[in-house]
């Protein structure tokens, strides 16, 4: 309990800092360490509280037109995969995590994402909120979609925050079961993380304030291509092995 609770302040100090990755690595060691419902209702709680907590310290930093953009999209995915009821196996969805940010980069400029865009949020929405339901994190295709247009470093921190928050509600919502698996959390472990995931963000807070936006975008671009050439590599080898 408390390696974990340590490990929550850790992932929630670096999705601070640069609004990604933390989620990530904690659903990986969650996942080694307890059992799949367990894991993800966890994780769910740690997510929903470090980016609301996020979202509250950087409010003035929220855009709400990305924001609506991206959840109209979403909304979206969970309508029709509620309808489809699509399961990929965990091989696919390794690839299509790692496979997407990629695809991002190979598109003409012309089409290059735009969170100010209606259009582009739409697609994007739906794309990762199929990805959050999938596979249980939208992955490095949402960092993309607010990297690719010109909001600064705080308010792509704070307006992906607002959006995470609806995003992992949405996949409670639609596993329906695994909200009422979280009974098997042990209350004090579910406080631990919650207030975990608040300490690690408010320790971010003044580190995000000390990079510059170039800085934060370089940093950012390296962590979404190390953690997609993992995802890559890992679906890969268990698609072979399969």
């Amino acid at each position: 309990m408390a390696g974990l609770t340590a490990l929550m302040v850790s992932t929630a100090l670096l999705s601070g800092v640069f609004g990604m990755a933390g989620g990530m690595v904690l659903i990986g060691v969650l996942l080694a360490v307890l059992p799949v419902a367990d894991a993800m209702v966890l994780h769910a709680t740690t997510q929903m509280a470090s980016n609301g907590w996020r979202a509250a310290l950087w409010w003035r930093f929220v855009r709400v037109r990305p924001m609506m953009n991206f959840l109209l999209g979403a909304l979206v995915a969970v309508i029709v995969l509620g309808l489809v009821n699509y399961v990929p196996s965990r091989p696919v969805a390794l690839l299509m995590l790692g496979t997407t940010p990629f695809l991002v980069r190979l598109l003409p400029r012309s089409l290059h994402p735009d969170p100010e865009r209606l259009g582009h949020g739409l697609a994007y929405g739906a794309a990762c909120m199929a990805l959050m339901i999938l596979t249980g994190v939208s992955g490095p295709l949402m960092d993309s979609f607010f990297l690719g247009g010109k909001l600064e470093r705080r308010e792509i921190v704070a307006t992906k925050a607002a959006c995470q928050i609806f995003a992992h509600a949405g996949k409670l919502l639609y596993f329906g079961g695994l909200v009422s698996a979280a009974g098997a959390i042990d209350p004090l472990m579910a406080a631990l993380a919650i207030g975990a995931s608040i300490l690690g963000t408010t320790l971010a807070k003044p580190l995000l304030e000390a990079l510059s936006d170039t800085q934060y975008r370089s940093w950012a671009g390296r962590i979404i291509t190390a953690i997609a050439l993992y995802y890559v590599a890992q679906g890969s080898w268990e698609l072979f092995k399969g």
